[in-house]
């Protein structure tokens, strides 16, 4: 999206993400991924790896557009989308090739469609399962089409490395290195009973996506679970006031996002990374169920001391609520014993998103969050 904004920065090593001191690669270019360079890395790392990338900030509010476009397109094709990721979905199409054609020409029109329409290249894998099309679709990116017929599915699979399948991670491969299992074929011709001894129903489970099978359908909608914020500092915390000033403001975002998103929630759930990169998680269930953010701040205040804060330094708060119900007005939850009662509440809610919406995330904030003059 980035190129396709700034068409000057194509062919360049291109990097997204945070801070080059704190922040994490949110996406490479193909250039820059030469160097090393991927998703989820420390920014300084691949700054070290490709010093003369272009590193550009974070715009989701941009990317999230781009793709309800990309997804309208899918939706053209058959009403079965299951979406992954904000770039990233399962297409079943059988019941749309009386209309479109078979599913490679159907992949063919949406590929077609995506670039003519948006400018953008899509990589798509045609199979018979969702295991088996996701792995397809990786294959030849950035502008790829693999196809792989239900009789050619093995043959397709047998020469790939185990670490391409799904929940297969470092120690997995280690149990499976000492079984001398590294491939999908030997993985394959493993006996299931030695698997499941070894790794548990686990082992059974990658033994069937060995062969291709999976049997999941797509779904079409599915339900959130949890809304949430998290920011790495600079700078780490090191006192419990400046985390509960963080915290505050993390807080005032989750609570607009879950008021935005139309849900309440009554788990709330703080986490807390160390310096050393040690992460504590601890939450608490509420007797109502808040989209306030002040409500959400009390809650992790709470929680902040139970985790070993202002004893070593802090890189990264995070708060998200799970246990979501729908909003209503007669759930909304009295935060203040001073008078104020829960339809007040609301409507200070409602004023202060209404500003936030069109003047910023600065144009109001609780005054704590203000910088001393």
């Amino acid at each position: 999206v980035e190129v396709l904004d700034h068409p000057e920065l194509r062919g360049k090593p291109v990097i997204v993400g945070g801070s080059r001191e704190r922040g994490v690669v949110s996406s490479a270019s193909y250039e820059a991924r030469r160097y090393g360079v991927h998703s989820a890395q420390p920014m300084a790392t691949a700054a070290r790896l490709c010093p003369h990338a272009v590193f550009l900030p974070v715009r989701m509010v941009r990317y999230k557009s781009v793709s309800k476009q990309v997804m309208a397109i899918f939706h053209r094709f058959t009403p079965l989308v299951e979406p992954l990721s904000i770039d990233e979905a399962f297409l079943d199409v059988t019941g749309s090739e009386r209309l479109f054609g078979d599913a490679v020409h159907i992949a063919k029109q949406i590929k077609g469609a995506v670039f003519r329409e948006v400018g953008l290249t899509v990589s798509a894998g045609v199979a018979p399962s969702k295991f088996v099309a996701k792995i397809a679709s990786d294959m030849d990116k950035p502008d790829g089409l693999t196809i792989v017929s239900p009789k050619h599915v093995t043959r397709f699979l047998d020469p790939l490395p185990v670490s391409k399948m799904w929940g297969v991670g470092k120690v997995t491969r280690k149990a499976l290195a000492d079984l001398d299992i590294y491939t999908f074929k030997e993985l394959r011709s493993t006996p299931t009973d030695l698997l499941v001894k070894t790794l548990g129903q686990t082992g059974a489970r990658i033994k069937w996506l060995s062969m291709g099978v999976d049997e999941r359908e797509v779904v079409v909608a599915h339900e959130t679970k949890s809304i949430g914020h998290e920011q790495t500092f600079r700078h780490d915390i090191c006192s419990l006031d400046d985390a509960r000033a963080a915290l505050l403001a993390l807080a005032d975002k989750v609570g607009r996002r879950m008021r935005g998103s139309g849900f309440l929630g009554k788990t709330v759930s703080l986490k807390v990374k160390y310096h050393n990169f040690k992460q504590i998680t601890r939450a608490v269930t509420l007797d109502r169920p808040t989209d306030d953010g002040f409500a959400i701040y009390a809650a992790v205040c709470g929680l902040l001391t139970k985790t070993g804060a202002g004893k070593r330094p802090i890189r990264l708060l995070g708060i998200s609520l799970s246990g979501l119900t729908v909003s209503k007005i007669s759930e909304q939850l009295s935060l203040f014993n001073s008078g104020l009662d829960r339809q007040h509440r609301k409507n200070v809610n409602i004023a202060t998103d209404v500003i936030i919406d069109k003047h910023g995330d600065k144009s109001i904030r609780p005054a704590t969050l203000f910088p001393e003059e």
